[in-house]
């Protein structure tokens, strides 16, 4: 079982020497997830649950919803293309946390990302929980999701992130198959950091559940666009500000069917044009943080 640090940087952390002196590098992850969730069609069982329109809700075991297989939907149809269009009109570069058969069922989708250059970290082959998977299941599943990525993204992943939530195998695995940059299996820092495993060091890039569309769909969490809007303001400002002496990196999360919806993009808006009236701000891909991390704090020996 891999052992918790629960002390990191502690009161010095790290000056990161960000691109251009800026203060605060701002990441923007928008997940696509829709065609790879739980669904009876595929066999799973079961109808999935969570991050829908109606929290909670369940028709049990076997049944088939329809409802929230329409929730899902629209982010594939309707909301990805919003939050394409925002980016795309401002100029932003994002990561794209793609589980590989939701981007393989949507080939327009997966040429769009591809023509804008945003990164895809892979999300693994399906939506699906990997607490608990056999690990050569897990391995299996792991090997399936890059292949794919790459052939429909035309370049491999170079970053993982599972569906809540990891195995205690999983950040193995990813060292053992190589090619990874880093995981973002974690939420334990607002700057990137090295660990080790079995040896080898190996970069964490720690992502976030508080700046995330997901808490209009869990409670507590957001009721308004407003309410979504005050705490990514909130979260920046305090940043910036520490950015004076302590740069650190701010991470937002988003989903096409939440963050995707009318009411929710017009917030989103309103942030990303309030962080683009700052100087000294790094809006990065996952993988432009990575790199830049490994050249300035290559791995500890």
């Amino acid at each position: 079982m891999p052992l918790r640090d629960l002390t990191g940087y502690g009161a010095t952390p790290p000056h990161p020497r960000w691109p251009g002196g800026a203060r605060v590098a701002v990441q923007i992850v928008m997940n696509y997830e829709e065609g790879s969730e739980y669904t009876i069609g595929d066999g799973d069982g079961i109808s999935e649950t969570y991050l829908t329109e109606v929290p909670g809700a369940t028709l049990g075991p076997g049944a088939r919803d329809l409802i929230v297989e329409s929730i899902y939907e629209y982010g594939s149809r309707a909301g990805f293309w919003r939050l394409m269009r925002m980016f795309g009109e401002r100029g932003i570069r994002i990561t794209v946390f793609g589980a590989a058969l939701a981007l393989e069922r949507n080939p327009a989708a997966a040429a769009a990302i591809r023509a804008a250059g945003y990164e895809v970290c892979s999300h693994g082959w399906r939506w699906i929980s990997f607490a608990g998977m056999d690990v050569d299941e897990e391995r299996a599943q792991m090997r399936r999701a890059i292949a794919s990525l790459t052939q429909t993204i035309g370049e491999r992943p170079y970053g993982w992130y599972c569906r809540y939530a990891p195995s205690d195998n999983t950040r193995r695995l990813v060292v053992e198959e190589g090619g990874f940059l880093y995981d973002s299996d974690a939420y334990n820092d607002d700057l990137p950091y090295w660990t080790r495993v079995e040896g080898k060091p190996h970069l964490v890039i720690p992502y976030t559940l508080d700046n995330n569309d997901m808490k209009f769909s869990v409670a507590p969490g957001f009721t308004s666009g407003q309410g979504f809007f005050a705490y990514l303001k909130d979260a920046f400002d305090v940043l910036y500000r520490e950015g004076a002496t302590q740069p650190k990196m701010m991470s937002v999360g988003l989903h096409t069917r939440l963050a995707g919806r009318p009411g929710r993009a017009a917030a989103l808006e309103r942030f990303l044009d309030y962080v683009l009236g700052f100087d000294g701000v790094w809006i990065a891909r996952r993988v432009d943080i990575a790199r830049h991390w490994i050249a300035t704090f290559p791995a500890p020996a």
